[in-house]
């Protein structure tokens, strides 16, 4: 797979988890967080509203820099019953998908709290590696959502790449998620959500010349909106898909990958997703959801 500090479109996009504590007082006094500041005009301080240090008492979803990923088979049968999850590298990989052409699909942005509070605005943006030929060329895709907190976006099955060519060795994508709160800067997202940009990036087998200008366009709309006053960056994951079945690793293969913004290990045993909810809940327990930040995208074979 691609070196991730040499592939890594993103590398340049701090999300608010690598700040600072002083860095972080001063995002939310920005973006008038109710939990913190109450959206308070006070001076910005380390202690918030309910005093004290920030880092003694305030651990919100949105914290943490690093993700944990799980994986959900495509349902084949009995479409009423709960369907295991599992951790990825634990999944075999379909050997049959290397230097073939997969799709890419959205199925769930759920939001259990990020910065600022309310209702969010978030511009998410996916990068791959599409393999032509004896090439690559980087591609990305990006598409704002408003989504409630504690809720999930209205989506499912959102298109994202659509013939994305695998290479002999698998695919390497990554993920960014920025919380928009500069209304200047949410004027600028309408323009994602017009008819052009919501039918996904449709990939050739051959070198396309507009990717390359529609890509530095669209990263660099990312990183400015990353950088700007009231906005944050607040999720971000790398991951490598390959045929090898690395017990540390990530396999190819058709399905749900879920991609859990969280410090801890996930223990994915515990947890099922119930198609008659449409949720991950608890296997013992289906009133207790998954209380992260987290990201569903979906593999599947593409079809001419």
């Amino acid at each position: 797979m691609p070196n991730e500090e040499m592939f890594s479109l993103f590398r340049d996009i701090k999300v608010i988890g690598e700040y600072k504590y002083p860095e972080i007082a001063v995002k939310l006094k920005q973006m008038k967080d109710p939990e913190v500041f109450g959206g308070a005009e006070a001076d910005i301080t380390l202690e918030g509203k309910r005093g004290g240090l920030i880092e003694d008492w305030f651990n919100p979803p949105w914290k943490y820099a690093s993700h944990k990923f799980g994986y959900i088979a495509p349902q084949k049968s009995d479409f009423n019953q709960p369907q295991i999850i599992q951790y990825t590298g634990a999944v075999k990989p379909d050997r049959t998908l290397r230097n073939a052409r997969i799709n890419i699909r959205l199925d769930r942005l759920h939001i259990e709290k990020y910065p600022g509070g309310g209702t969010h605005n978030v511009l998410v943006t996916f990068a791959a590696r599409n393999q032509i030929a004896e090439a690559q060329e980087s591609v990305s895709f990006s598409q704002t959502y408003r989504v409630n907190e504690g809720q999930s976006a209205g989506i499912v099955g959102y298109p994202i790449f659509i013939g994305l060519n695998v290479g002999s060795q698998g695919v390497a994508f990554e993920c960014s998620t920025v919380n928009v709160k500069n209304e200047e800067d949410q004027a600028i997202l309408s323009a994602l959500e017009s008819s052009p940009f919501k039918s996904g990036l449709k990939l050739l087998t051959t070198a396309q010349p507009a990717i390359a200008p529609f890509t530095e366009i669209t990263l660099g709309v990312v990183k400015l909106m990353a950088q700007r006053y009231e906005n944050v960056a607040v999720q971000k994951f790398y991951l490598g898909l390959d045929f090898d079945q690395a017990a540390l690793g990530a396999s190819l293969v058709e399905g749900n990958y879920i991609a859990v913004q969280a410090d801890d290990e996930i223990n994915w045993s515990e947890w099922v997703y119930k198609p008659d909810m449409g949720a991950i809940v608890k296997k013992e327990d289906d009133s207790a959801t998954l209380s992260y930040n987290y990201v569903i995208f979906r593999v599947s074979r593409y079809e001419e």
